[in-house]
């Protein structure tokens, strides 16, 4: 009996120990609800309007160094190379000698056919003397007209055997001078393609050499003729004007996003697009006084193609970028609180985004303070965020002047 009194007491007791423990939290939570503020959460932030502003249209398109001009150095004549004249990898000049063939069998041709002109010539005398002398016979019946015909035919076939010894002679001269090898224009020349002591054939018109001429240079590119009709259609509605290509620069970016620094001119672009792959070729000139550039070399060129004069951008500060590149920013209402909203955004501009749709002039945003306002509508979605203007940082006070130290006595 008495142990079951004993029980009931301690459940009684435990029973008011949690009453009381209920109370207690049911008041701390009734006083924490009233302490918690009504209204929306306050943020510090900046506050930008949107307008419009003026933006350059550039590419950045890539491309290779190619040569304005680009010459074969072939034998011309066949025999063996005696000799080479240049250094590989230098600067040549327009008829520099490159090279010499083995002139002695050409001379001895050339003076074969030196001696057959001299042949001609004494048999052209010969029949022209003897025409003459039978012009005067043939008057007092010394010679038969016959005669006199066959000798005038003879002084022709004696001229025409000249000339054709004359052009021998010519053609001969003409491969002796070949033995010569001389740069067919100014440029870079490469290696040496033949060796001293080779056979070369003028029939197979061996390459010797290859020479580039560098300065100017080339450089080709392509681009998109999606890109393109876009520029079009925004020059079209008149978002975007159109810049004048014959005073537009092109620049150029190395790998190691260096600038070149002479700026090209764009020369000409392709009328038609390529079925392939969907691109039209463009093609800029470039000064090249030191040689940097080299045919092959890989480069980005950089063109301005017009200039949007309703472009908008917003500080990259300002724009939360969520998966699938979707991005929103925080517009802020004529009360001062936060809104937040979808846009697009497209290339970037510094440190700014060009933003594509969703904003439009006259709209304020949330120029910074991301975190905190993202963390704040969390916390207090039913009353909002509303910004207020961020403190002002006090100057520093100026530290006074020290008093100047006692003369010692």
């Amino acid at each position: 009996m008495k142990q079951n009194k004993m029980k009931k007491t301690f459940f009684l007791t435990a029973f008011a120990a949690l009453a009381g423990t209920l109370a207690f939290t049911g008041c701390d939570e009734k006083k924490a609800a009233e302490q918690a503020p009504k209204g929306p959460a306050e943020i510090a932030a900046a506050v930008e309007t949107v307008k419009y502003e003026e933006l350059k249209i550039v590419r950045e398109l890539p491309g290779r160094v190619d040569a304005v001009r680009l010459a074969d150095v072939s034998a011309r004549v066949t025999g063996i190379l005696l000799e080479r004249k240049f250094e590989e990898g230098a600067k040549v000049e327009k008829d520099q000698v490159l090279f010499q063939i083995d002139p002695a069998p050409l001379k001895a041709a050339r003076d074969a056919a030196a001696a057959q002109v001299e042949v001609a010539k004494a048999n052209l005398n010969g029949a022209q003397i003897t025409f003459n002398r039978f012009s005067e016979l043939v008057k007092t019946g010394g010679v038969s007209r016959q005669n006199y015909d066959d000798a005038m035919i003879a002084v022709d076939t004696a001229k025409a055997a000249l000339l054709a010894a004359e052009a021998q002679l010519q053609s001969a001269e003409i491969s002796l001078g070949y033995a010569t090898v001389t740069a067919p224009i100014s440029g870079i020349i490469g290696a040496a393609l033949v060796t001293e002591g080779g056979m070369v054939s003028g029939n197979a018109l061996t390459k010797m050499a290859v020479i580039q001429q560098m300065d100017p240079i080339n450089f080709d590119f392509t681009q998109s003729a999606t890109a393109l009709l876009e520029l079009r259609k925004a020059i079209a509605v008149g978002t975007v004007e159109k810049i004048d290509e014959n005073t537009v620069p092109v620049k150029l970016i190395f790998d190691d996003g260096t600038v070149y620094e002479h700026a090209g001119k764009l020369k000409f672009s392709e009328v038609s697009v390529d079925k392939s792959t969907g691109m039209y070729t463009l093609r800029a000139e470039f000064p090249n006084p030191d040689n940097l550039l080299l045919p092959g070399m890989f480069a980005r060129a950089v063109l301005e193609e017009g200039v949007n004069k309703q472009a908008i951008l917003v500080p990259q500060k300002a724009v939360s970028l969520g998966t699938a590149g979707k991005a929103t920013i925080f517009t802020v209402n004529e009360n001062d609180m936060v809104i937040p909203r979808p846009i697009t955004i497209g290339k970037m501009e510094g440190d700014a985004w060009t933003v594509t749709s969703g904003l439009k002039p006259g709209d304020r945003i949330a120029a910074d303070g991301l975190i905190s306002i993202g963390m704040a509508l969390s916390q207090n979605r039913e009353n909002g965020v509303k910004i207020v203007a961020p403190a002002q940082t006090p100057a520093p006070a100026e530290s006074a002047p020290e008093a100047p130290a006692e003369a010692e006595k």
